[in-house]
């Protein structure tokens, strides 16, 4: 590994961490324009909107990155090519990045997922005089997906799919939500939980990808089998645009 790259991977490091500690007291100022970025396999290519929301010029560096977080854009070895990839933005200003599928060959018959990376840097502060201001990098990461044509079904209605089941530690000590997605898309979700009797809770969220199955922990810790058919899966499913729709669906036990 280079040292550059070991340099990035530390600085990704402090940015993730960072990321959680001052999330409520400072948000990015360069904003994506959505929540998700859909790559459709005969796209020529798909464009990725960004606006400087903040008052002092900033510094945009744009990749994308296979799952590895830490990883350091030269290291990124995926199948998209960025233009451009470094730019300046004045305040309030934006900038449309070009995002173009370099044509090496991926899986056909289910959707693939990528992050897009947004990292910005402050060029300066609003005034322009005080140069011993702390200027702060943040970090935007989000879903890209890649979606093959002519897969089966719809994104829209994949969550109809999902195989639900409550699943226990062999002590009884825990309690988690089981689901299996044999659809070829990927199903992400805001929030997760049972409703009993009409009543319920719901826990964070995540995803399941295609033909996969992903296992979400519950604050319950088992499930009392004299409830039946009273009992749901009840879970807020995020489509293509981030809207979020509440749904439910049938437990297995």
């Amino acid at each position: 590994m280079s040292r550059s790259s070991c340099q990035f991977r530390r600085v990704a490091a402090a940015l993730v961490w960072w990321a959680g500690l001052s999330a409520s007291i400072a948000h990015a100022a360069v904003v994506v324009d959505g929540t998700r970025v859909i790559y459709g396999a005969q796209d020529r290519e798909v464009s990725v909107r960004l606006t400087n929301e903040n008052t002092v010029p900033a510094l945009v560096q744009v990749w994308v990155d296979a799952g590895d977080e830490l990883a350091a854009p030269e290291e990124a070895d995926v199948p998209f090519a960025l233009v451009p990839p470094i730019f300046r933005m004045g305040p309030g200003r934006s900038q449309v990045v070009r995002l173009r599928y370099t044509r090496e060959p991926l899986p056909l018959d289910r959707e693939t997922l990528y992050w897009f990376n947004a990292l910005e840097v402050p060029s300066g502060s609003a005034g322009g005089k005080d140069d011993s201001a702390l200027q702060l990098a943040f970090r935007t990461r989000l879903k890209l997906i890649f979606r093959p044509v002519a897969l089966s079904g719809g994104a829209a209605t994949a969550f109809k799919q999902l195989k639900w089941t409550w699943v226990t530690d062999g002590d009884g000590a825990g309690a988690a939500l089981q689901v299996f997605n044999p659809s070829p898309y990927y199903v992400n979700f805001a929030r997760i939980g049972l409703k009993i009797d009409g009543y319920g809770k719901l826990n964070e969220g995540g995803m399941v990808a295609p033909r996969d199955q992903a296992t979400f922990r519950l604050n319950e810790r088992r499930l009392p089998d004299q409830l039946g058919d009273t009992v749901k899966v009840s879970f807020d499913v995020i489509d293509d645009y981030g809207a979020v729709w509440e749904k439910e669906a049938d437990l297995s036990r």
